[in-house]
């Protein structure tokens, strides 16, 4: 039996089990980890309740018996096909009965399991722990732009492109926007969300760019970590300036899939009630739900989306009166991908220390 397992050392196994119930898990996980419950959502609302309300030597009784039943099982399924050298590491969710109960069923078989020392509370530290210190040291370079001006689009061809890509909308699931909601894929939890960005800070050579679109605060109902949201608005900024007609036309293609449910569409921009007057917001109402996003998006480009761009990005951004700047009338994919070779070519931008 080695000494204690740290976060630090989770890449030296075969495998990493959470044994959290299936809605723990569900929140946040560490990347790659494998659902192996030793008590399910109902069990562990079951054993916490006997615990308060009857003793704690019955819950461990009815508990221990659920565990093995649901272990027994894992090793029937899950973990049948496993070999002789498997090398597991097991998570609960501070590394106690519920990884030590597993891990010494599968030290009983025979395979080199060991127990995450501080469960999922110690992922957790260490995701924190990283956005602190690596979001620091980042070389951002922001694609900003004003609503339709296709930054994701321009991310994702850097991307392609060979260039280091930070793209928060897509680790967050959402488009940044108020009608930014990816249909049938909700937003992850707030941890999960950290989490994500976390696994690809590691991932990042610190001493090259890498290019993350401007956000706000928050991106749906997710808040940009404080660290990085801090260097973000730091960071030097590179602006797409692109016209009305290419801007709509590109929003036109890119959130077709709103007009499969006009009613919802109608509900959201509801909630700009507080900006525009009565008039205004029956009108766009009005276009939602009779499907006329033709004569919609112009006037949400020109009475809002562009008015709030105008304000935001010199408050926002510290670096903003000096950000570089490339005109495109053209944001077919041929012109997202003329517009990542040129933000390429510019000459390079002032790192931060």
């Amino acid at each position: 039996m080695r000494g204690p397992v740290y976060v630090a050392n989770r890449h030296e196994f075969d495998a990493v089990i959470d044994v959290r119930s299936p809605a723990e898990f569900a929140i946040d996980h560490i990347p790659g980890a494998i659902n192996c419950p030793v008590l399910d959502d109902a069990q562990r609302h079951t054993v916490g309740t006997m615990y308060k309300q009857v003793s704690s030597f019955d819950a461990r009784r009815i508990g221990g018996a659920m565990a093995a039943e649901n272990i027994a099982r894992h090793l029937r399924e899950a973990l049948a096909d496993k070999p002789n050298k498997w090398k597991p590491l097991v998570y609960c969710w501070r590394g106690g009965m519920r990884s030590g109960s597993m891990t010494t069923v599968l030290r009983m078989v025979g395979w080199d399991a060991q127990q995450l020392s501080g469960g999922y509370k110690g992922w957790r530290r260490h995701v924190i722990d990283q956005l602190a210190l690596l979001s620091p040291q980042l070389q951002l370079r922001v694609i900003a732009g004003a609503t339709g001006s296709a930054k994701t689009r321009v991310l994702q061809a850097l991307a392609v492109l060979g260039q280091q890509v930070l793209d928060l909308e897509d680790l967050a699931n959402h488009k940044g926007s108020l009608l930014g909601n990816v249909p049938g894929s909700p937003q992850p939890s707030q941890t999960g969300f950290e989490t994500r960005i976390a696994a690809v800070l590691e991932t990042l050579d610190l001493t090259r760019p890498v290019y993350v679109e401007a956000e706000s605060r928050k991106i749906g109902r997710l808040q940009v970590p404080e660290p990085l949201l801090m260097r973000l608005r730091a960071s030097p900024c590179i602006e797409i300036e692109a016209t009305p007609t290419a801007r709509q036309a590109y929003l036109l293609r890119d959130y077709a899939y709103v007009g499969d449910d006009r009613e919802a569409l109608a509900r959201q921009i509801g909630f700009l009630k507080a900006l525009h007057s009565n008039e205004v917001m029956a009108r766009w109402q009005g276009w939602a739900l009779s499907g006329d996003f033709a004569a919609l998006v112009p006037e949400l480009l020109t009475l809002h989306y562009d008015l709030q761009y105008a304000r935001s990005q010199s408050k926002n951004f510290a670096s903003w009166a000096q950000r570089q700047t490339l005109p495109s009338d053209d944001l077919s994919p041929d012109g997202v991908d003329a517009l990542a070779r040129a933000v390429v070519a510019l000459s390079p931008l002032s790192p931060l220390s």
